[in-house]
């Protein structure tokens, strides 16, 4: 799957479960590890845990890469390992204290909007 179609299906699913804040940062130039990070918020740990959750179902129903997954006891922050695209979903105090928006400044915004409906 093309990169591009890979991170729509990422962000149309976090959308699915009303993310917000949904960013897509390209960071090709700052890391050889992965060539995209989409950094997502949830409002509470149960909402968090469901768009991880979410992402990783259609990732995998694509039969694209999906690797470990960190931060699902909690729901604090959760962090999806698809290989070429990391996937960040926080919940705002959390996305507040580590703003890695501005830690990876460095990449470019490739896409940045607020959830449908808000």
């Amino acid at each position: 799957m093309k990169l591009e179609n890979k991170i729509k299906l990422i962000v149309d699913a976090l959308e699915d479960i009303k993310a917000r804040d949904v960013t897509v940062i390209d960071t090709h130039k700052l890391t050889s590890l992965f060539e995209r990070m989409v950094v997502a918020t949830g409002e509470s740990n149960r909402q968090t845990k469901a768009l991880a959750a979410h992402v990783h179902d259609k990732v995998k129903a694509a039969g694209e890469y999906v690797g470990n997954t960190e931060g699902g006891d909690t729901g604090d922050w959760v962090l999806l390992d698809l290989g070429d695209v990391i996937v960040h979903v926080m919940q705002p105090a959390t996305r507040s204290l580590y703003n890695l928006e501005e830690l990876w400044g460095a990449g470019q915004a490739v896409r940045k909007q607020a959830a449908k409906g808000a």
